[in-house]
This record gives structure tokens, sequence and C-alpha cells, in this order.
């Protein structure tokens, strides 16, 4: 598929079937967002695949509202950035996860990016700090992001060109 295909037709995917992504789509997914490109190089990124159900319902819980479909993801890639090995650990993390969502379109594959940084459980706690605990991350090692990414539980159609913002782009 060329890139400007691939562009129109990724979109958010809510909705996954029951199949399980294979070994090869997996390492195909890692592989790509271990490609990702960082600020001088530094890789200051981290990857934490989930596919314990009980797991992934528990992380389906984050926050107060988007990320309840995760329960139903057969896996998540949790994007998270090392903040002692890097102070723009967020744009390097946003770029890989955004790498795994076009990777897994490529593949076929459904995916949703799930805010984590700057969102809150309903109880006002924090979602990277309940994404940190059940995951274990040193406290240097915050999650960014989640990417549920599974096989497509529906049907999207492609993004329609004519609601793109052309005002929104100046050039001088």
């Amino acid at each position: 598929m060329q890139f400007a295909q691939l562009v129109s037709t990724r979109r958010s995917m809510r909705k996954f079937t029951t199949e399980q992504l294979t070994p090869d789509e997996l390492h195909t997914l890692l592989r790509a967002a271990l490609m990702s490109p960082s600020s001088k190089g530094k890789h200051a990124w981290q990857f934490t695949v989930v596919d314990d159900a009980a797991l992934l319902t528990a992380l389906s819980q984050c926050k107060a509202a988007g990320a309840d479909f995760l329960a139903g993801a057969p896996i998540a890639i949790v994007v998270s950035g090392d903040t002692a090995e890097s102070d723009v650990w967020i744009e390097d993390a946003s770029v890989a996860a955004t790498v795994l969502l076009y990777q897994a379109e490529d593949l076929g594959l459904g995916a949703c990016w799930i805010q984590v940084r700057e969102r809150y459980a309903a109880d006002g706690t924090p979602a990277a700090d309940i994404v940190s605990r059940l995951l274990q991350l040193p406290p240097h090692v915050q999650p960014l992001c989640i990417v549920a990414v599974g096989h497509k539980g529906m049907e999207r159609k492609p993004f329609n060109e004519e609601r793109l913002l052309w005002e929104r782009v100046s050039v001088k």
C-alpha cells in the first residue's frame, strides 16, 4: 500500500475480533516502533506489550472515559518514555505511537491511541499513575499512551478529504 493510501484508510478502531495477533504481526509492529525517529538518537521510549485479559481489563479503567474498549482488544502496547534519558520523551514516544498506528493499518489490523498522560480516572487519580502501578514501571518511565491493536471488528470508511482543514495551512 502506498503511504498516501495508508494515511487515508487508517482510522481509529475500537472494536476487535477475538482473533489473536500472530508472533510475526507483533514482531512487525514492535520492529516499526523501534525504528521510529527520536531526538538525538536517544530512543527514550519503552514499549510494554500486554496480552493478559485481566490486565487489559484493569488498564481499560485507567481513565474516566475513552479506554473501556481496551478490555476487548487482544493486545495493547503501552508507549512510555524515560524521563531520565531525554527531556523530549513525550515527542519521541508520540512519534513511536504514530508509527505503531500506521504499521498496524499496513498489516490490515485495527488500532487506536488511548491517551494516558494528563488524563484522569473518575476519582481524579492520574491515569499515568494507575498504568505505572499496574505495569510496575519505574518512576522515571512515564506512560504516554496505550495503543490497542487487533483484527478489525468493524468497517470504517476512509478519511473524508472534504473535511481537510486547508485553511489552517499557510505559505510564507
